[in-house]
């Protein structure tokens, strides 16, 4: 886009906004989002993460935490089994091991022992596994929303899907989180949605 000053006859060229594809990246298993640590040396970190396995009873309580409807159980463990991707976010908390060696020095911080680990966030995507990705279940825990953290899991799962040679990459989405997934570089059908559904009638 070259916009032009108005009583000018010359025009600039803004520098694009680096895109996803610009910027993929090595694939990584597990990424560190956010950390936080105290004075005794217990420590929460919040963790991407691509694949490993989600329990679809944590699944579903976050589910609720968000004010979705109930699914279930067996049915959202065949959903999570049959993904192309599962992308996830992890709150670690950890506390210094007692039975660990104390400190040598200073700046040497005690061994961690990792205490517990909470889903906080989801994303998974499904796949023809050649062309065609669409991303689902999309969804952070209230008490993290605000963060950066929904944009980054979905940001990271575009990558991982990019990375695999998947460029055509849908969703469905709120009015309301339309904007949302706008500045991550996603579009609105400019011709209007053509997306159909079917429902049984009951």
């Amino acid at each position: 886009m070259i916009p032009s000053r108005k009583g000018s006859t010359a025009s600039t060229k803004q520098p694009a906004k680096p895109s996803l594809e610009d910027n993929l990246g090595p694939e990584v298993d597990e990424l560190l989002l956010l950390e936080s640590g105290q004075p005794d040396g217990s420590k929460a970190e919040i963790i991407y993460r691509n694949g490993g396995p989600v329990a679809a009873a944590d699944l579903e309580q976050l589910c609720t935490k968000v004010g979705w409807p109930a699914r279930p159980l067996a049915k959202v463990e065949a959903a999570l089994r049959n993904s192309f991707m599962v992308s996830s976010l992890v709150l670690r908390v950890s506390l210094p091991d007692p039975a660990a060696p104390p400190p040598t020095g200073p700046e040497q911080p005690p061994a961690p022992l990792l205490v517990s680990e909470q889903l906080i966030g989801l994303a998974r995507a499904t796949s023809d596994h050649a062309f065609n990705a669409t991303i689902w279940d999309v969804l952070v825990d209230p008490e993290y929303q605000g963060q950066g953290l929904g944009k980054a899991l979905v940001e990271q799962m575009v990558r991982s899907l990019l990375r695999k040679d998947i460029s055509n990459i849908t969703l469905f989405a709120d009015s309301k989180v339309v904007d949302f997934y706008k500045q991550m570089g996603f579009e609105a059908d400019p011709e209007g949605i053509k997306g159909m559904f079917w429902y049984p009638r009951f």
